[in-house]
């Protein structure tokens, strides 16, 4: 659970989506270095819900090696596509977008809605939500 509240902050939402959630981690000398959760949408989709790296481990490329193999993993199994929702600015963004990721939607003020406290990254809050996805049968 700490690893995953890295990446979301609110244990009830993470709770709330880890039944129905397949995760998959990054293991390093035994222990978990990372963890990944993806639920299942509709018809073949899937939704990325968390990805987080142990703080110590960071920069080493276990989140990149981690996101390559559920990317990889849902492409072999025939998904038709991988969804993921971050804030609109910052480091994750950039990550999703290194792996394929492309944007289809903002959810306005998503993160003012939904969270008791601000989420605050370089010194500026996060409000809007930005929708991004790898649709695999447009891949080519």
């Amino acid at each position: 659970m700490a690893l995953l509240l890295l990446a979301d902050p609110s244990e009830r939402k993470v709770r709330a989506y880890l039944s129905t959630a397949r995760c998959f981690a990054a293991l390093q000398n035994g222990s978990i270095a990372g963890i990944c959760a993806v639920v299942p949408r509709v018809q073949g989709s899937h939704e990325l819900m968390n990805i987080a790296v142990d703080p110590a481990r960071q920069q080493r490329g276990i989140g990149t090696q981690l996101l390559a193999h559920v990317i990889d993993t849902y492409r072999r199994e025939g998904a038709v596509r991988l969804e993921v929702g971050t804030g609109a600015f910052g480091h994750p963004l950039a990550f999703y977008q290194r792996h394929g990721f492309r944007a289809f939607q903002v959810d306005r003020d998503f993160f003012l809605r939904n969270y008791d406290e601000a989420i605050i990254e370089d010194g500026i809050q996060h409000r809007d939500m930005l929708r991004l996805a790898i649709d695999y049968r447009q891949e080519g």
